[in-house]
């Protein structure tokens, strides 16, 4: 068997398909290509599935576009941070992660960033519906977000 670090990563995508907020997008993806790698060791379900996948396709989105999202796939009104499809596509709300920003005191492209990674352990088996899953994927994503910022 092959360990799960020495599988190749996935090709990272990151495509801008909003025009209300303004984010360097080169640094945003030199950020998530540093996350992407600290994501893929870790995996809630030992399937490591982030690694299976040939490419993670990050978007950046309009509120009103992830609230239908949102609405289409979960069935559940209104925007949304981020939403994760197992087949590795991240679709994260450029407003929503600009709203954050300001009241958790860092920069858009930090908010996004964060929310990239939280859409990648999602893709490795991670869970949060309940507050145990959320406590353990939230610790997780914090020090991943926190050590790809080097």
């Amino acid at each position: 068997m092959v360990e799960p670090s020495s599988k190749r990563l996935p090709d990272l995508v990151l495509l801008n398909r909003q025009r209300s907020v303004v984010l360097d997008l080169a640094a945003l993806e030199a950020r998530l290509l540093r996350a992407l790698p600290l994501c893929a060791v870790h995996s809630a379900d030992g399937v490591y599935a982030l690694r299976s996948l040939e490419e993670v396709v990050v978007s950046l989105v309009s509120d009103r576009r992830i609230a239908q999202i949102h609405r289409d796939f979960m069935n559940i009104p209104g925007a949304t941070d981020v939403i994760t499809f197992e087949h590795g596509e991240i679709i994260i709300s450029a407003q929503t992660a600009m709203r954050c920003a300001g009241e958790y005191g860092h920069s858009t492209l930090e908010e996004a960033a964060l929310y990239a990674v939280h859409g990648m352990l999602h893709l490795n088996g991670f869970l949060d519906g309940t507050d145990d899953q959320r406590q353990v994927m939230h610790a997780l994503q914090e020090g991943i977000w926190l050590a790809s910022r080097r």
